[in-house]
């Protein structure tokens, strides 16, 4: 094969790969490696011209020759001059190697391979059209130029910005010594909290499970305390008052190093319990358990069918010793209870009132109840 500096005509490259191919085939080793060397050597202009075209796209002209001569070796080492020209193949093989090298190498961020094609025929479908049309083209026209969706173009024109996105680093305008990515994002107060969440949520695994539970029921289902009364069987005051207990419990263990002791809340039964007793024209009732406004109607339905009927004297004694707690409800309850008795000419007392419950039914007006 003569030694040539440089190809012209495609043609001589053509008979130059059939040269090749014939005078290696049969060869040794070492004659083939060095007539693969001679025309490698012979056909680089022939890639150099190539990169050419490619230039001016981000990437340096030297990066972009070394692709071309990769893939240059690579049509030499695959040629077979039974399947046609050589140049044909070089031309495919070569221009493939710097397209997937843009791919690979010149987007600034990843974008999947149909995206990257996708978005370089919207790109010279654009540049096309505006010519033609001597204005911008919209996505409609694009996407009937190109053959897609007018969506796809639209992803496409959004992929392709991430061929070269911005940097961060870039000084901000108006901004003396100022970059972009300092004016990007403002403080996130919830980071100074992250430390007590972790805590809290320790803590609360040392908790009962009802505890436990009544705490998730408030904070993470928002419930409210009579929902969560109605969900767990309690009344709304002894959730209050569990839940006050609970709270409490984790402030002081938040403060303090070594978490505190949890100890059993007093279980009595809070649930209401009226016990209705007769002894000739006395009645006797005792109350048993939290009076409020979940139970508040109960009672006065039970203490209104206790009541005797009119027309002889009757008494009615209400223990309430055993209520550790009534509400407002309660109080109401009491005032209705007098007045009923009072139309039915009945006697009421009440008695074993606790002493802050006793002043409120005292300023309500009841003192005539208070036995």
């Amino acid at each position: 094969m003569p030694g040539r500096d440089q190809v012209g005509p495609l043609e001589d490259l053509d008979l130059a790969a059939f040269e090749y191919a014939v005078a290696s085939a049969g060869a040794d080793d070492v004659t083939q490696e060095r007539l693969r060397t001679d025309f490698v050597g012979l056909a680089l202009p022939f890639a150099r011209r190539l990169s050419r075209r490619y230039r001016g796209r981000g990437e340096s002209a030297d990066d972009l020759e070394q692709v071309a001569r990769l893939g240059l070796v690579k049509s030499v080492d695959r040629f077979d001059p039974e399947r046609g020209s050589f140049t044909a193949y070089a031309i495919v093989t070569i221009t493939g190697e710097i397209k997937r090298h843009f791919r690979n190498h010149s987007w600034g961020v990843h974008v999947p391979r149909r995206m990257q094609n996708l978005s370089l025929e919207v790109g010279a479908a654009r540049v096309a059209l505006t010519g033609e049309l001597s204005r911008r083209p919209t996505a409609g026209e694009i996407a009937q130029r190109v053959g897609i969706e007018e969506a796809e173009v639209l992803e496409a024109q959004l992929s392709g910005a991430a061929y070269t996105p911005g940097s961060l680093n870039i000084a901000a305008d108006g901004y003396d010594g100022v970059e972009i990515g300092d004016l990007i994002g403002a403080p996130d107060p919830g980071l100074g909290l992250v430390d007590d969440r972790v805590s809290v949520e320790r803590l609360i695994l040392r908790l009962p499970e009802r505890e436990r539970r009544l705490l998730g029921l408030r904070f993470y289902g928002n419930l409210s305390q009579v929902e969560i009364a109605r969900e767990l069987g309690l009344s709304q005051m002894h959730v209050s008052r569990l839940m006050s207990r609970a709270l409490a419990w984790l402030r002081q263990a938040m403060l303090t190093d070594a978490p505190p002791a949890w100890t059993a809340l007093d279980e009595t039964d809070h649930r209401l319990v009226l016990a209705t007793t007769g002894q000739g024209e006395v009645i006797r009732c005792r109350v048993t358990g939290e009076i409020d406004r979940d139970n508040a109607g109960y009672l006065r339905d039970e203490l209104m069918a206790a009541l005797p009927g009119g027309g002889r004297t009757a008494r009615l004694e209400l223990d309430l010793s055993a209520v550790p707690l009534l509400d407002a409800a309660g109080i109401g309850v009491l005032v209705t209870l007098r007045e009923a008795a009072r139309v039915r000419d009945i006697e009421v007392r009440v008695t074993g009132l606790q002493p802050y419950a006793a002043r409120i039914a005292a300023a309500s007006g009841l003192t005539d109840l208070l036995g």
